[in-house]
């Protein structure tokens, strides 16, 4: 039974995105944060005042994706929403003081997973399967 979807793209990326998930998710549960919070955090601590349409571009999901990951962090007191003069309907995003002292372990605790999976996979096949991955997701955008 395993073998019927060995060359299936979906079910392997879907079962290996559940995996990660799984992996992300503990990690980031004594920070009272989801992946996708904790991932979104880092953009906007690494480029504050990024506009909400860049960060869900750069992030590559979608507005109103990006909208609710936004409220919840709000809510938590690590970004405010800053109103442009260019433009009335889109918001500039900035890390709170308390996002900033947190992105220390944040990025810590990402370094730790990461080291895990490198040593369980190498190196070299850890670099190879980001990068093939991102390839072809780039390519079927």
């Amino acid at each position: 039974m395993n073998r019927m979807f060995d060359q299936c793209l979906y079910f392997n990326t879907t079962a290996l995105a559940r995996t990660l998930e799984r992996e992300w998710s503990k990690a980031f549960k004594p920070f009272g944060l989801t992946p996708s919070q904790a991932f979104m955090l880092r953009a906007i601590v690494e480029h504050p005042g990024l506009l909400q349409g860049r960060l869900a571009d750069t992030l590559a999901i979608s507005r109103p994706t990006a909208t609710r990951t936004l409220d919840g962090l709000q809510k938590l007191g690590f970004v405010e929403r800053w109103s442009t003069e260019s433009d009335g309907r889109e918001s500039a995003i900035h890390p709170t003081d308390s996002a900033h002292a947190m992105m220390k372990r944040i990025g810590a605790v990402s370094s730790e997973i990461t080291r895990r999976m490198k040593r369980k996979l190498g190196t070299a096949r850890f670099d190879d399967t980001v990068s093939n991955v991102r390839h072809i997701r780039t390519t079927l955008e």
